[in-house]
C-alpha cells in the first residue's frame, strides 16, 4: 500500500499539470488522451465529474467494459486529496466491431469519453487547489493492438460556488447522452441449453417503431458474441434471440445494455437486468400461440401433398378403398387409430427435441434423418412394405408396423401407419411449418407440444374427417379385384422411397454405407421370400430362416453407425459455409448468399435445380460479386443447427442473403423461384456494384 501511494505521489509531482479544464495530452499516432473535468472551479462537498477522453485516429478502436472476443477495457487509477471519494468509471454504450470471425465491443473513430464521479471533502476552503493525479492504461487496436498508458494531472481551483467549465461542458453533455439510460425498460431472459432469448418490455415498443436492436452482455463469455440476435417485435415487447458461448452456470442476473435504433435511425441505449429463468414465453415471428397452432395445422394438411409422404399415401389409398363397404364403427375406429398414430408421433418428436434442447443438445427438425442408422433402417422398412404390397408375403412379421393397414387393415396397422407417415414426412415439413416450429421451440413445454400436436392433426386431417363423417366412405369405389392390382402397383412408390433413402445414405456416409445398405436389402428380400413360402406351405423352417435373415440385417446397423463420414464434398454452388467465412467476407464488404441444405431435403433439391442453378441466377451471382456459401446438414452439424436457430428456424432449407456492407441478412422464402432470387440480388444496394 505504501509503495502504491508513493508511486501516485510521484505521479502528482512529475505529471504535466493543467489548471482545471483539461490536462496535458498523452499523444501517439493512434490516439490523443487527456483527463478532463466538467468544472472550472469546484465547491466544498459538491460532486463533480472527471473523464478520460480518448480522441482516436481513423481506423483505430478501443474497448467497452466487456471487450467481446478480444481486447481490454481502459483502466484509471486516481490519486485524490484526503477525504475525497470517486465512483466507478462509466462507459458509453458500445458498438459491435467485427474482426474476421470475432466480434469485439467498443468504440472506433471519433471520440470515446469515460466519466468518473468525484465528491470532494466538505472541509475544503475557497482559494485552495484540488489536485487530481491519474494513472491510466488502455488498449488501442486496428490490424494490430498496441497497449498504451499515461499519467495525468489536473489542478482545480476551489471556490465558494462551483463554476462549470464552458470548454469541457459540451463534452460531458455528449458523454452523458452516449451512456446507457437506466430504468426505462424491464427485462426477462432465459435459456434452454445454449439457446435462449431476452425480452425488453416497455410501452413505447411497437413493430413499426424499432428498426434494429442488439443486446451487449456485461459479463465476459456469457454469450457467443458473433452469433446473430434475431429480433421480433410485438406491442410492448422486443425479443432478441441469444446464443450462449458455453454451457456453464448462469450468473445471478443477466445484465447488459440493449441498443435500440428507432424507425428514424436514432440510436438509444438502455441498461437492463433480468434474473435468469425459462425462455420467455413468446413465439418466433411474433406469433401468438393460437396463430402458431393454426399455421401448424395448415402446414400438416399441406404435407399430405408432398413427395415425402407419397409412399405412405399408397398405404392409405388401399385402406380407404377397403373402408368403402365398412360400417360407421369400423370407419371411426380406423380413423381414430391412424390419427392417434400421427399426433402421438408428432408429440414424441417434439418432446424429444425439447428434451434435447433442455440438455444442451443440438437437435433440429428432421434430426432423425441426420443418422445413417435411421436412414438405412427406413430404407429396409420401405423395401419390406413394398414386398408386402407386391404379395411376396402377407403381414404378420416385423413389418406389420408399416404394412398392416395396406395388407389387411388392422387397427394396430392404422396406428403404426400414422407413425411411419410422420417419420418420413419430416424432410418436407420445414418449408411449410418453419414459423410454427420456430414458435413452438420458443414456448414453454406444454405450449410447444400443443403446436406439435396441431401439426400432427393437420397431417391426419383427411383421414380423421372420415371418422367425423363416415358417410364420406360411401362415395369410394366398392371393394373388388381391382384392389389387389392397385395394391401391387402402389408397391413401386415404396421401392422408390427405398432407393431415395439409399442415395441419402451415400451422401451421408459414402460407398461403404451403401454397400452395407444393399447387403441388408438382400437379407430383407430373402427374409420376405422365405416368410412368403412358409405362409404358403404352413412350414416353420421358412419363418426361422427369414427371422435369421432379418437379425443378420439388423446386425449391420452398428457397423453402419460406425461408418465414418466421407470427406467434405465440394458445395454444389460456391464454397463450403462456416460462420468464420461469412464474417470474413462481410468484413471485406462482399455480398454473401448462404444456402443451408441437406441431401434428404426434397424441397432443397427442387429449389437448387429450379431457382439457384439457372443461368440467370448464376449470372447475377457472378456480375454482383456474390459469394455463395453452402452448408450441408445431411449428417447433422452443430454449427448449422445453431445458425438455423439463430434465424428462428429448426430445419432446412434456409436461404440468407447479406447485401454488401450489411451485418444482418435478408431471409428468403423456403420455396424459391428464380424471380425471388433475382429480385433479392438486384435490389438497390444489394451488391454494392
Amino acid at each position: 500500500m505504501m509503495r502504491r501511494f508513493a508511486l501516485l505521489a510521484a505521479l502528482v509531482a512529475t505529471a504535466p499539470a493543467a489548471w482545471a479544464g483539461e490536462s496535458a495530452p498523452v499523444t501517439s499516432p493512434r490516439a490523443t488522451v487527456t483527463l478532463i473535468a466538467d468544472q472550472a472551479a469546484i465547491a466544498p462537498g459538491q460532486p463533480f465529474r472527471l473523464a478520460l477522453r480518448q480522441r482516436l485516429a481513423p481506423g483505430w478502436h478501443t474497448y467497452w467494459t466487456n471487450p467481446g472476443d478480444a481486447g481490454q477495457p481502459p483502466e484509471v487509477t486516481l490519486a485524490l486529496p484526503e477525504g475525497a471519494t470517486a465512483g466507478a468509471m462509466r462507459f458509453p454504450a458500445p458498438q459491435r466491431i467485427p474482426f474476421g470471425p470475432l466480434v469485439n465491443y467498443g468504440y472506433e473513430g471519433g471520440e470515446a469519453v469515460f466519466t468518473i464521479p468525484v465528491t470532494p471533502p466538505a472541509s475544503l476552503r475557497p482559494g485552495e487547489t484540488f489536485t487530481v493525479a491519474a494513472d491510466a492504461t488502455w488498449l488501442i487496436c486496428e490490424q494490430v493492438c498496441i497497449p498504451e498508458e499515461g499519467a495525468f494531472r489536473l489542478d482545480i481551483p476551489v471556490a465558494a460556488t462551483a463554476r462549470p467549465d464552458p470548454a469541457t461542458g459540451p463534452i460531458f453533455t455528449a458523454a452523458e447522452a452516449a451512456e446507457p439510460r437506466a430504468g426505462v425498460f424491464t427485462a426477462r431472459a432465459g435459456f434452454e441449453g445454449l439457446q435462449g432469448a431476452i425480452e425488453i418490455i416497455g410501452p413505447d415498443i411497437a413493430p413499426g417503431a424499432v428498426r434494429d436492436a442488439f443486446f451487449f452482455p456485461r459479463e465476459i463469455n456469457l454469450l457467443d458474441n458473433a452469433a446473430p440476435q434475431p429480433m421480433t417485435v410485438r406491442d410492448g415487447v422486443l425479443r432478441l434471440g441469444l446464443t450462449r458461448a458455453r454451457a456453464e452456470p448462469l450468473p445471478a442476473a443477466i445484465e447488459g445494455v440493449v441498443a435500440i435504433t428507432d424507425a428514424t435511425g436514432l440510436r438509444g441505449a438502455y441498461s437492463v437486468s433480468a434474473p435468469p429463468g425459462p425462455v420467455p414465453q413468446a413465439t418466433a415471428g411474433g406469433l401468438a400461440l393460437w396463430q402458431a397452432m393454426l399455421f401448424a395445422l395448415l402446414g400438416g394438411l399441406i404435407l399430405n401433398l408432398m413427395p415425402c409422404v407419397f409412399p405412405i399415401l399408397a398405404m392409405k389409398a388401399v385402406a380407404l378403398a377397403r373402408l368403402s363397404g365398412a360400417g360407421r364403427g369400423a370407419v371411426r375406429a380406423h380413423a381414430a387409430s391412424y390419427t392417434a398414430g400421427v399426433v402421438l408421433s408428432f408429440l414424441a418428436l417434439g418432446g424429444l427435441m425439447i428434451g434435447l434442447r433442455a440438455a444442451g443438445g443440438v437437435a433440429g427438425w428432421g434430426f432423425q434423418f441426420t443418422s445413417p442408422v435411421f436412414v438405412g433402417a427406413m430404407a429396409w422398412l420401405m423395401l419390406a412394405v413394398g414386398l408386402n404390397l407386391s404379395g411376396v408375403f402377407t403381414v404378420g412379421g416385423p413389418v406389420a408396423a408399416g404394412g398392416a393397414l395396406a395388407g389387411r387393415g388392422g387397427h394396430g396397422g392404422s396406428f403404426f401407419t400414422g407413425v411411419l407417415a410422420v417419420l418420413v414426412a419430416t424432410p418436407c415439413t420445414a418449408p411449410f411449418m418453419a414459423a410454427a416450429i420456430g414458435a413452438a421451440l420458443g414456448l414453454g413445454a406444454i405450449e410447444a407440444l400443443a403446436v406439435f400436436g396441431a401439426m400432427g392433426l393437420g397431417l391426419a386431417l383427411p383421414y380423421a374427417l372420415l371418422g367425423a363423417a363416415p358417410g364420406l366412405a360411401r362415395v369410394l369405389p366398392k371393394p373388388g379385384a381391382w384392389m389387389d392390382r392397385l395394391k401391387q402397383g402402389l408397391a413401386f412408390p415404396m421401392y422408390g422411397a427405398a432407393a431415395w433413402l439409399v442415395w441419402v445414405l451415400a451422401e451421408q456416409a459414402g460407398p461403404p454405407a451403401v454397400l452395407l445398405a444393399l447387403v441388408g436389402a438382400v437379407l430383407i428380400g430373402f427374409a420376405a421370400w422365405a416368410l412368403g413360402l412358409a405362409q404358403a406351405s404352413g412350414g416353420r423352417l421358412g419363418r426361422l430362416v427369414g427371422g435369421v435373415a432379418v437379425v443378420g440385417a439388423l446386425a449391420l446397423l452398428p457397423v453402419l453407425h460406425a461408418t465414418p463420414a466421407p470427406a467434405a464434398r465440394a458445395a454444389a454452388e460456391g464454397e463450403a459455409w462456416s460462420e468464420a467465412r461469412v464474417a470474413a467476407l462481410l468484413a471485406d464488404g462482399r455480398p454473401v448468399f448462404v444456402n443451408l441444405t441437406a441431401a434428404w431435403c426434397i424441397t432443397c433439391k427442387v429449389n437448387e435445380r429450379l431457382a439457384l442453378s439457372t443461368d440467370a441466377v448464376r449470372g447475377a451471382f457472378a456480375s454482383g460479386g456474390v459469394t455463395v456459401l453452402t452448408g450441408d446438414w445431411t449428417r447433422g452439424d452443430p454449427a448449422i443447427t445453431a445458425a438455423l436457430r439463430a434465424q428462428g428456424r429448426d430445419g432446412v432449407p434456409l436461404y440468407l442473403f447479406y447485401p454488401a456492407g450489411a451485418r444482418t441478412p435478408r431471409i428468403l422464402p423456403q420455396i424459391l423461384t428464380e424471380g425471388i432470387v433475382l429480385e433479392a440480388l438486384t435490389a438497390p444496394g444489394a451488391t454494392g456494384s
